[in-house]
This record gives C-alpha cells, sequence and structure tokens, in this order.
C-alpha cells in the first residue's frame, strides 16, 4: 500500500470545527494544514458539499479550500475504509456518490502534493452543473 498511502484534501464536514472531523480524524492524523486544489468547483449538498471537476481546459481557474491531512501510518488502512464508507464510494460502482481521485494539492508555502480527494461522480456532477447551487468563495467554511 505505501504507493497509494497518500494524504486525503478534505473541503467539507470532515474539516476542523466540522462534525465529521472529530467523528473520523480525531487521533487518527499525523498533520492537518491548509490547502488548495485547482480545477474544482464546489457545490451546496444536502448538508454537505460536492467538489466537482471542471471540464474546461486552459481556463479552468476554479479553486476549493480545504486541509491537506496526513493519516497516522498505523491508521492509514481504517481511515482510508472509513472515509471510503462515509462517502459512500466502492470502486467501479456507477451509483457511488463520489469518486475518489488523486490530484495535486498546493499547501501554504506553494509546495505541491498529490492526494486523495473525494469528487462528485459523473451523474452526480452532471446534475449540479446542470441545477447545482455554486458556492462561488470554493470555501464550505464561508459558504452563504
Amino acid at each position: 500500500m505505501s504507493g497509494s498511502a497518500l494524504p486525503f484534501f478534505v473541503y467539507g464536514t470532515l474539516r476542523p470545527g466540522e462534525h465529521n472531523h472529530d467523528l473520523f480524524l480525531r487521533g487518527r492524523t499525523e498533520s492537518e494544514e491548509p490547502g488548495r486544489m485547482r480545477g474544482l468547483v464546489l457545490y451546496e449538498g444536502p448538508g454537505y458539499p460536492y467538489a466537482v471537476e471542471e471540464s474546461g481546459g486552459e481556463e479552468s481557474a476554479g479553486e476549493v479550500s480545504g486541509e491537506v491531512v496526513t493519516a497516522l501510518p498505523e491508521a492509514y488502512g481504517e481511515l482510508l475504509g472509513a472515509l471510503d464508507r462515509l462517502e459512500e464510494y466502492v470502486p467501479g460502482d456507477p451509483r457511488s456518490p463520489y469518486e475518489r481521485v488523486a490530484r495535486e494539492v498546493t499547501r501554504p508555502d506553494g509546495t505541491v502534493v498529490r492526494a486523495w480527494v473525494y469528487v462528485a461522480a459523473p451523474a452526480v456532477a452532471a446534475r449540479l452543473r446542470a441545477r447545482g447551487k455554486l458556492i462561488e468563495s470554493g470555501d464550505w467554511h464561508t459558504r452563504s
């Protein structure tokens, strides 16, 4: 699993101060630091957000704010499974509302790291693009 033990980029209810942070991350992380992921836009969901990958080429200016979470090595497998269940992600299942994908995230010091991020699955993304409520700031904490 060493090649896939990536940190996680969280942007919604898993962020510090949100209800799922304590339930899933407390005691399982080595570090948590702010990050920004380009190429995504954020939409309101029923009590949680969806990050949607932009489909435009060079004009993809969307950016989502969140945290880069590095799991404790001994907790990684358990945390990965718990987050997959939380996001109802089943690899290869077209009914999954999210997909877990590896994307680049920028830390405050400008360094870039690859991290797992849960993005809206294609059918959900298409529905949100057509009639979803965009969170223009790209930040779940500052939505209104």
